[in-house]
């Protein structure tokens, strides 16, 4: 939960301040004060708005006031309160380290512009601590790095039972990554280092899957020429991942039943029980319980395999995390192909952003393949996706308005958008010489630089 701290003499401007903060966070801790002394900071703040005056008091410059708060919050980002008359002021505490300023008489609007930003900002930081925890295996952390609050909420249930043997469930729809978060889930355990064995159970016929699964002795059916210990018995001690489980017959689900209850196995042509120590991932893009409804799937199997159930959201849903995942994949494929493109054309990301992917992440991934194919040039074009993306980039900007959200935020999603269009034509243009990007846009360096992290733009992938 987020903690907010304001500071100001000015009444108004502070019950302007939490009534807007209660709209965008209603959960947060919110504390208020008229007067910047002794131990009024709380260490534990993630946001300041604070009075210039109070910041100045019998000091030197602003910067003395704003380190007065640090010593105390260290992590807190300083959103400085001035008279409109007084701007010089705000300037000289953003050039301190302040993050943004407020105008008196404080408007509804500016207000809610600045917490829009700050709560992005507060979800950067909560990201890079997310991803500098001991949690994640140095393999995971790009698999983990993600925008998507939620992301983030089916990573922090894959922390909280990846440690057990708990059953597992994994739903969503087709190609949305249910083999790949199985696999997180197994290299997290404690059975990492014994075997990850896979399973498509709507890839293999009813009249073998039980063999498959199971083991079978040798003479057990026509063409059994030695024995075989099955998916479980190569999966000992480690993780089995049952993908489509929702396409098993219905005696082959009692069967998994008993072994889910049990925890032994009987080989096709034996009467022998064996004991079997495996942990069970599920995961289908049917809904289990619509068909046990039906009567096509048993009630007692889902309940069994429904123990911890982890429902993994579509693509369209996420599109925060498209950039990051056409970048890997590009990485991917340069190694692969030989090829040295560094991103996608800002036309192409505003065509991905609005279409639907019905294919999900897979689907995202041939489309890059394809196009690290073709693209000749040093980033991935329109003319090098499919016509049914392509023609979604009508326009340089998206233009549909949100109107689920506040007027601010809308119109400062706008800006993030143009600001990342813009930013990335002129790297290009100037071949990621920031000097000379600087000069063009008519701003210093060090501005340029600012955009370049927010945005996740780097110079090298302009040269």
């Amino acid at each position: 939960m987020s903690q907010y701290q304001i500071i100001t003499p000015d009444v108004e401007a502070s019950e302007i301040l939490k009534r807007s903060i209660l709209v965008v966070q209603p959960n947060v801790t919110l504390s208020t004060v008229s007067e910047l002394k002794g131990d009024v900071i709380n260490s534990q703040v993630d946001v300041v708005f604070v009075d210039h005056g109070l910041l100045l008091g019998g000091k030197v410059d602003i910067s003395e006031g704003l380190n007065f708060i640090w010593n105390s919050a260290p992590n807190a980002d300083v959103v400085i309160l001035v008279n409109s008359t007084e701007i010089r002021y705000a300037i000289e505490g953003i050039n301190a380290g302040a993050v943004d300023y407020l105008a008196y008489p404080l408007m509804q609007s500016e207000v809610t512009l600045v917490l829009s930003r700050l709560d992005r900002e507060l979800a950067r930081k909560n990201e890079l601590s997310y991803l500098h925890d001991d949690f994640w295996n140095e393999t995971a952390l790009q698999l983990v790095k993600t925008s998507s609050p939620l992301m983030r909420e089916v990573f922090s249930m894959v922390r909280q039972m990846a440690a057990t043997k708990t059953t597992v469930l994994l739903t969503g729809e087709t190609g949305i990554g249910k083999s790949v978060l199985a696999k997180l889930i197994h290299s997290h355990s404690t059975r990492k280092d014994k075997p990850f064995v896979s399973l498509h159970c709507g890839a293999i016929p009813d009249s073998l899957i039980e063999s498959e699964l199971f083991g079978h002795t040798r003479g057990a059916f026509t063409g059994a020429l030695k024995d075989t210990i099955g998916k479980f018995g190569a999966a000992e001690g480690g993780t089995l991942f049952l993908d489509e489980i929702g396409t098993i017959t219905p005696s082959m689900q009692v069967k998994l039943l008993h072994v889910l209850q049990e925890h032994t196995i009987q080989r096709v042509g034996s009467d022998k029980e064996h004991v079997v120590d495996v942990r069970i991932i599920a995961a289908t893009n049917d809904d289990l319980w619509a068909q046990c409804e039906k009567g096509t799937f048993r009630k007692d199997l889902y309940y069994r395999l429904n123990v911890f159930p982890i429902p993994i959201p579509p693509l369209r849903d996420r599109k925060e995390d498209l950039a990051s995942f056409a970048k890997t994949f590009i990485q991917n494929c340069n190694l692969v192909l030989g090829k040295d493109v560094v991103g996608l054309h800002p036309k192409v990301l505003a065509a991905f952003k609005r279409y639907s992917w019905p294919g999900n992440v897979r689907e995202l991934e041939n489309i890059i393949e394809r196009a690290c194919i073709l693209e000749t040039e040093k980033v991935i074009r329109l003319e090098n996706i499919p016509n049914e993306i392509s023609a979604l980039s009508s326009a340089t900007l998206d233009t549909q308005a949100d109107i689920s959200i506040p007027l601010g935020e809308a119109r400062q999603n706008v800006i993030d958008q143009f600001e990342y269009i813009y930013l990335t034509e002129l790297l290009q243009a100037t071949k990621g010489r920031i000097n000379q990007a600087a000069e063009q846009a008519g701003i210093t360096t060090r501005q340029i630089h600012k955009l370049m992290q927010k945005h996740k733009l780097k110079k090298e992938d302009f040269k």
